[in-house]
Order: structure tokens, then C-alpha cells, then sequence
């Protein structure tokens, strides 16, 4: 229910327990819907999935998001929603989610430096949440950020990054079936070293498109300035497409490896798209993809 024209989305994990009928042990979500795109491969282990992460809010080392942010609380939450849009009001997330939409969608999430991991995300369409807004014929891109908070978040005390964390999507991206918002994993609600309480997955993008802990959506005409394209434009893209024909200027991207397989096991071929070629590759028809990496 739209309350006002103020420009939030108040999220919040308790005013959606009426959603979570059954409640298991824990923080678990109730029965989910199969997603028809989620892939086939092994499931990673919820403890690589949950103590192996890219979160600098919480620090650069790959285990720092584990240990730093244990204390973090997301409630209460709000997302301030602005610009090409027409509607742009105070939103409670069960207007955008009831037990009915939620899906558990198992999807790849290749990282730049290599290393890929299957997961099984809880979550919802982020078209069909964008659609609620009524973006307007002026809206080309989208552009999400993330909280900004030194006294929640300690690795903002850092100057390693511009912050806030910002990330964007072309409209028809966006717009694309393949994108949810998640708001869990393996059927628990989202950790906070995951990006508590909701955060984006783009599946066939590097993972560092995949935005978390989102706290506010733009609607925009000229392409937004996005952290890393911002910092390091010859190594980041604004597009960051997976695609092995494109290295980054310090890795090779033609191989990957799986965590927590065995190091001895040799590593895969990279798959452009990350394997989502039939979803996706129309979006990008005619584009020089090396020239928009």
C-alpha cells in the first residue's frame, strides 16, 4: 500500500513473518516455488557460501564479512526510490512479496578474481518489483546503492572505495526474467555477511554487480557512475558480462574455479554469460562486447 509521496520502501524481515506459515527451527522461509532457470549443478556448501565473501563494508579479506558483521542489525530498513519514475511513495515489502512469489532460484555467481560458486537464492523478480514503480519513458538505466553507515558497516571507516557502494543496470537488464532481488539463501533469511536484509543478483555478471544491502533505487537517462567502473574503468566495465574472451587486466578470465573443490582438481572453462547465453545474449546483439566489458 502506497502511505505517501516520500520517497522510501520500508523492508523489514519481522513485518513479513506472516508470510513464513510452518516456520522451521531458525529463520527459515516456508515453502518455496522451483524456479524453471535454476541450474542443475552441485549446490556449494551453506558454510562456503556464508564464510567466503566480497562485502568491503565489512572488510577486504575474503573471511572479514563473516567475522565483522555478526553484529550488525538491518532492521528497521527503507530504500528510497527517485527519479524517472512516477511513483514514488512509502512501499512495505509485502506489497512487492507474498508466499506466492517467492522462489528459490539456484544460480552461478562467478567472481572477477576466478572463482565461481553455486547458490541457492531466495527471492523474488526484480522486474516485477521495478514495474510497481511505473519508471517512465525517460528511465534507461538503473542505478542501486547501498547503506552507508561507518558506525554499522567498519569497513567504511577505510577510504579503500568511494562510499557508498553504488552499482547500475541498463533498463532492459533490469528488466530481463533472470534478475531477483533476494532477500535468503538455502531457505534461511539473507545473512548479513550476504548482504542482510535484500540485495541484487545479476547472474550472468561478475559478482561485484550484484549489489547488497540495498538502500536506494534511481531511475536514470544518462548511465550512472558505478564504485569500480568509477576507480578502475580499464579493469571494471560498466557491463561486466562474464566472458572469457575478455581478461581482466590482472586475471585471465577463460578458467574458473569452484570453491571448495579440491585444488588439485583442474579448473573449468569460463561459459560466456555464465552459461545464461539464451536468456540473455539478445540484450547485448551488435554491441563490441571487448569494447563494452
Amino acid at each position: 500500500m502506497q502511505r505517501s509521496v516520500a520517497s522510501s520502501l520500508l523492508l523489514s524481515v519481522d513485518a513479513l513473518r506472516p508470510l513464513l506459515a510452518d516456520i522451521n527451527p531458525g529463520r527459515k522461509w516456508p515453502s518455496l516455488n522451483k524456479s524453471e532457470f535454476s541450474t542443475v549443478e552441485a549446490l556449494n556448501s551453506f558454510e562456503d557460501i556464508t564464510t567466503y565473501n566480497n562485502f568491503y563494508e565489512f572488510g577486504s579479506g575474503k573471511k572479514d564479512p563473516h567475522k565483522n558483521a555478526t553484529e550488525f542489525d538491518p532492521q528497521p530498513w527503507s530504500i528510497v526510490v527517485e527519479g524517472e519514475c512516477d511513483k514514488k511513495g512509502t512501499y512495505d515489502l509485502e506489497d512487492f512479496v507474498n508466499s506466492s512469489m517467492l522462489e528459490e532460484r539456484i544460480y552461478r555467481l562467478r567472481c572477477v578474481e576466478g572463482w565461481s560458486m553455486v547458490i541457492p537464492w531466495v527471492g523474488f523478480s526484480l522486474a516485477e518489483m521495478l514495474k510497481k514503480f511505473e519508471p517512465n519513458s525517460n528511465a534507461k538505466y538503473v542505478e542501486f546503492t547501498t547503506l552507508y553507515d561507518k558506525s554499522r558497516m567498519p569497513g567504511q571507516k577505510t577510504r579503500l572505495l568511494p562510499w557508498p557502494y553504488v552499482e547500475a543496470l541498463r533498463i532492459d537488464e533490469a528488466m530481463n526474467e533472470l534478475p531477483i532481488m533476494a532477500v535468503g539463501l538455502y531457505g534461511d533469511v539473507l545473512p548479513n555477511q550476504n548482504g542482510a536484509p535484500i540485495r541484487l543478483v545479476v547472474p550472468w555478471k561478475y559478482g561485484f554487480k550484484s549489489i547488497k544491502s540495498i538502500v536506494k533505487i534511481r531511475f536514470t537517462e544518462k548511465q550512472p557512475e558505478t564504485t569500480w567502473n568509477q576507480i578502475a574503468p580499464k579493469e571494471y566495465g560498466f557491463y561486466s558480462n562474464v566472458n572469457p574472451d575478455v581478461d581482466h587486466p590482472r586475471w585471465s578470465q577463460k578458467k574458473e574455479r569452484v570453491i571448495g573443490r579440491p585444488f588439485w582438481e583442474p579448473k573449468r572453462d569460463t561459459r560466456m554469460f555464465n552459461g545464461y547465453a539464451d536468456q540473455v545474449a539478445h540484450l547485448y546483439k551488435g554491441m563490441d562486447l571487448k569494447k563494452y566489458f
